[in-house]
């Protein structure tokens, strides 16, 4: 007895063995099949069933040891197709497979690098996706090896997170840059797949376009995450770090999430996620990490995979499912359906002899309580989880109440911020100008001093010159004094003399044309000389007339001698003594000789050091002015340096965010446009005028530095003009800017070298400011294109056209009146007669306030226009009369609107609120309209006060419009009790929530058309015409009105000359500022 009670348990362990072989190789076989199946050439997307049954196989094994073992059996360089499923299964499995996957996918992180690398060798377009794919999974196992508690579905909570961040401010960065990392690769994949289908024109709905897209869905989850990872770091990093250590940071980010963004709104339009995935939406606009409190509006991605279990056909040796629970059982775990066939008789003779296992307590009963215990811990924790849910719904919603009063004083400072940062800019302006004025002066003032240097360096050079010629001459003076003394003493040195004074003169008529030539200066002190030698030339022809005197007289002697021979004898012994006499004088003129040869000597080795000084000071007159060539050139290089600065400071505003946000008017880029056309005028003349006499380049310097600043100028502003134009219109401006900075730059590098200083040539510059001329011209507001001839007749036109419209109103209305009165009976007729008389009351209102402004306007002009004619005084004040017209035509156009809206009313096929809308519209245009007539009107007026009154009566009818129609509304809405008695408590909440749901997208579609509201207003205020607080302004005059109260929420329209506030939300005004106004 005792050996037949070891029996069974013998039997039962070997059975047990058996049983374990067998679910091994069903494991095995099973496995093999799912990975030959989803891992092959074919170009079709890896079924999710295939998928699937490798994933739980490495739940059951722990490991991802069979599957790498099989995998490796590849043959990978021969399939790019087979390389990217192996990729997409490896992505599914560190996905969704057991934690351990990971440690056996980085043993063979070597083999998936050789993959990449064969495939990036190879020209193929599966290759490269391969090969960026292998990348990706290289960086995520490295990624998630380094940090072990983030796991690879990036599943993780925010307190996970921070505790894997840590508290060290270094690691938190080093993960941020992995982070970005890790979305980098994920990116360049995504966008790699999209751009091969966009470029082969692929359907989404081809087997060969899926098999590409497929692993997107694993690159969108992962992608979510990763944003989520990135802000909640980002965020951490700049509460601890300066804003400027983190710029890199942010742009890397910035850069992230535009591409993040258009990947997930390409990957929403494909058919082929719309089943398989719902895609989160991104907010418009990146978080603002300078602001802390941006980080409570940040939601958290979230990606749903929609739990629909897609259609498996059995394939021909598929296996039947495998159970998620091990059973003892042998007739549950049985390896194949066959196997169990083939042996029937044998299991229950087995159990027929020694019992079912376990002494008949099956495992599964077991399994079964487990799972119920769980199923109640479960069901508590979810519980748990919805009361904290509704914990956090109610201070979530206490939030959104503290955080919209906020925003709206954020409104309030901001409009106060505005308006400030408007006179502040006045301010600046002015002070800018003032301190260009001062700076113009201060640089004329130096070029002034610079000049008067040099004048005076150039007088004290020419006073030494006039000493050195002063001094030569007077000695040169000495000189022909003793000449002219030794003549007279006798005749034989005459010709000595005149031989002397001739080469004298020759000298000095060489130095005079040699001074003449050299230097224009000295030519009056030449001049003078010469006169002074003139003047001695005449004395001595003077002196010659007298020796020709003294020989007619010494005549006169001979021949009174000859009379006189009687008395020769008497008088020999005289004459010997004047022989005797004679042959001194003759020896002394001898000496005389002699020592004049001496000094004519010495002064031709004078004049020829005269000469030596001469041709020196020549030679270094020269030297200063090429000196002076230099230092002017030098300071023309100079200059053209400081005006490439200030052109490619202006071309760097083109692609500075910071400057996005600055902006401009079309008039203003025209100025700047027009000086810039005058500067490149006066550098054209100025270049001229620089290649005539390249020593004075005064004027080119002024010209160049004018049109470096006037260019720059019109560069910045286009830029800024171009933020707020039209697509097509920015595109342009922008390109011309930039062409117009570049081909600045190119004419300035040619006017800074001598070899291309003569071709340099600014018709290109030009051609490109007049385009943008021309882009600003038709940029500009097309209301200002009316003639200012054409002014007054538009008044008159306008205000009669107004009034006709009113009559024609007022008829339709008493038409509409009639036709009511045939279809409708009770309540309906009673309503519609109340609406029609209250709009007949406004249409005579506005009736009696259009006569009161055309009375009071005749009474302007006539008062004002003096002796000058109507249309003149129109054309005067053309801002005024324009104000006039577009109030005019706001008027008629109002009235018609309400005919048209009163009609769709009593017909049943409008709304309540167009009417309500077209009241408020009339009564703003009007109060326009007395605004527009105000403005020049005088204050003690008597046509003044009646305008006003008729005013006054205008909102009082409005109000009575709107009143009507609210109280009819009200009278023909049905309203119908809410009965919730019959529902349950699961109803009610369910109701509860589809109500709150219904809430919210109103709520969204509230905000929406309140942000298409604003846009169209301030489109509707760049189009409308000018402003009525400009009129005075614009006509010379000092103008004192004050912004009118209207009974429309719109503020009034702003001018088109002013330049439009930066970019941001509309100013909307709460729900209920003007919605009952009128009760």
């Amino acid at each position: 007895m005792s050996s037949l009670g070891h029996v069974p348990t013998r039997v039962k362990s070997k059975r047990t063995e058996v049983r374990l072989g067998a679910e091994r190789d069903h494991f095995d076989k099973q496995q093999l099949s799912s990975i030959s199946k989803a891992i092959n050439s074919t170009e079709i997307p890896v079924k999710e069933k295939h998928a699937r049954r490798i994933i739980l196989g490495t739940h059951r094994e722990k490991g991802a040891f069979t599957f790498w073992s099989y995998a490796l059996g590849f043959t990978f360089p021969s399939s790019s197709i087979l390389c990217w499923k192996f990729c997409h299964v490896l992505h599914k499995i560190l996905r969704d497979g057991h934690r351990n996957v990971l440690q056996d996918c980085t043993r063979h992180y070597s083999s998936m690098v050789e993959i990449g690398e064969i495939w990036g060798n190879l020209h193929d377009r599966y290759g490269q996706l391969v090969t960026l794919y292998s990348k990706l999974l290289c960086t995520k196992l490295k990624f998630h090896t380094k940090h072990g508690d983030i796991p690879a579905n990036l599943e993780i909570t925010d307190e996970e997170l921070e505790r894997a961040a840590g508290t060290d401010i270094n690691n938190v960065f080093q993960l941020s840059v992995e982070v970005f990392d890790y979305m980098d690769a994920e990116l360049r994949l995504a966008e790699t797949v999209l751009r091969q289908l966009n470029s082969s024109l692929a359907m989404t709905t081809l087997t060969s376009s899926q098999c590409r897209l497929a692993p997107l869905i694993q690159v969108i989850q992962d992608c979510s995450h990763l944003y989520h990872f990135a802000v909640k770091l980002l965020f951490k990093l700049h509460a601890c770090l300066p804003a400027d250590t983190l710029q890199g940071h942010r742009d890397r980010f910035h850069d992230q999430f535009h591409k993040l963004k258009n990947f997930f709104n390409r990957a929403k339009e494909m058919i082929y996620f719309k089943r398989l995935i719902q895609i989160p939406k991104l907010p418009e606009s990146p978080p603002n990490f300078l602001h802390a409190a941006s980080l409570a509006k940040h939601v958290k991605p979230v990606v749903v995979i929609p739990n629909e279990d897609e259609p498996e056909m059995q394939d021909d040796d598929d296996d039947e499912p495998e159970p998620l629970i091990e059973v003892d059982s042998v007739t549950t775990s049985s390896v194949t359906t066959s196997r169990v066939q083939a042996q029937p008789q044998q299991v229950d003779i087995f159990d027929q002899t020694f019992g079912p296992p376990n002494g008949g307590f099956d495992d599964r009963d077991l399994q079964i309580e487990t799972l119920k215990r769980e199923l109640e811990l479960l069901r508590a924790e979810l519980e748990r989880v919805k009361a904290e849910a509704q914990r956090y719904i109610t201070q979530l919603k206490s939030q959104i109440n503290s955080l919209e009063a906020e925003l709206e004083e954020q409104r309030a400072q901001k409009q106060r911020a505005l308006v400030e940062n408007e006179q502040l800019r006045m301010e600046l302006e002015a002070t800018r100008r003032r301190n260009t004025e001062h700076e113009s002066l201060q640089t004329t003032f130096i070029e002034a001093e610079k000049r008067a240097q040099a004048t005076e360096q150039r007088y004290n050079k020419l006073k030494e010159k006039h000493t050195e010629l002063v001094s030569s001459h007077a000695e040169l003076l000495r000189k022909s004094a003793d000449t002219v003394k030794m003549l007279s003493v006798t005749q034989q040195t005459q010709e000595e003399v005149e031989r002397t004074k001739q080469q004298l003169t020759f000298e000095m008529d060489r130095i005079k044309q040699e001074s003449d030539m050299k230097m224009e200066e000295q030519r009056f002190e030449v001049e003078r000389v010469k006169r002074e030698l003139e003047e001695k030339m005449a004395e001595v022809t003077r002196i010659k007339a007298t020796l020709q005197s003294s020989e007619k007289t010494s005549e006169q002697i001979n021949s009174s001698m000859t009379a006189l021979q009687t008395e020769k004898e008497r008088l020999m012994r005289s004459v010997s003594e004047k022989e005797a006499e004679l042959s001194s004088l003759r020896q002394t003129a001898q000496l005389q000789q002699s020592s004049l040869q001496q000094e004519r000597d010495k002064t031709s080795r004078e004049l020829g050091e005269l000469q030596g000084k001469l041709k020196e000071k020549t030679s270094q007159e020269e030297k200063m002015k090429q000196k002076l060539l230099e230092e002017q050139f030098a300071l023309l290089q100079g200059t053209i340096t400081e005006a490439e600065t200030i052109i490619q400071d202006a071309i760097a505003k083109l692609d500075d965010p910071l400057h996005i946000r600055c902006t401009s008017s079309p008039d203003y880029l025209i100025s700047r446009a027009e000086a810039a056309l005058g500067s490149i005028d006066k550098v054209k003349k100025g270049h001229a005028d620089y290649l005539r006499n390249m020593s004075d380049a005064g004027t080119l310097l002024r010209s160049l530095t004018q049109f470096s600043h006037l260019t720059a100028d019109t560069i910045v502003n286009g830029s800024a003009t171009a933020h707020m134009a039209p697509t097509d219109h920015a595109d342009k401006l922008t390109e011309n800017c930039r062409s117009c900075g570049t081909q600045s730059l190119l004419f300035l590098g040619e006017m800074k070298s001598k070899a291309t200083l003569q071709k340099a040539d600014p018709a290109t510059i030009r051609i490109i400011i007049q385009k943008i001329l021309h882009l600003g011209q038709e940029l500009r507001p097309k209301g200002l294109d009316v003639r200012q001839e054409e002014l007054g007749d538009l008044v008159d036109k306008e205000m009669a056209a107004t009034s006709a419209a009113i009559e024609e109103a007022v008829r339709r209305i008493d038409e509409m009146m009639s036709q009511a009165r045939k279809d409708t009976t009770g309540v309906k007729l009673e309503v519609n007669e109340r609406i029609l008389f209250s709009c007949t009351d406004l249409m005579k209102a506005i009736r009696m306030l259009v006569i009161a402004s055309t009375d009071l306007q005749k009474e302007i002009v006539e008062g004002g226009r003096g002796a000058a004619t109507i249309r003149e005084f129109y054309a005067k004040n053309s801002r005024w009369t324009e104000g006039l017209i577009s109030a005019a035509k706001a008027v008629g156009w109002g009235a018609t609107e309400m005919v048209e809206s009163a009609d769709k009313v009593v017909l049943h096929t409008g709304k309540y609120e167009e009417l309500i809308v077209c009241s408020h519209e009339i009564a703003a245009s009007t109060a326009q309209l007395v605004a527009a007539s105000k403005v020049k009107a005088d204050r003690h007026s008597k046509k003044l006060t009646k305008l006003q009154h008729a005013s006054r009566h205008v909102n009082e009818m409005a109000a009575n419009v709107v009143a009507s129609t609210k109280t009819g509304q009200e009278h023909l809405e049905d309203k119908d009790t809410m009965d919730f008695s019959g529902l349950s408590l699961i109803k009610l909440k369910k109701e509860e929530m589809e109500s709150q749901v219904k809430v919210l997208e109103l709520e969204s579609m509230l905000d929406n058309e309140r942000l298409r509201l604003g846009e169209l207003r301030k489109k509707h205020y760049e189009i409308a015409g000018v402003p009525l607080d400009q009129l005075a302004e614009g006509n010379g005059e000092t103008s004192s009105l004050v912004n009118p109260v209207t009974m429309s929420p719109k503020p009034l329209k702003p001018s088109l000359m002013k330049k439009p506030p930066l970019a941001q939300k509309p100013n909307i005004p709460p729900k209920n500022q003007f919605a009952y106004s009128f009760k």
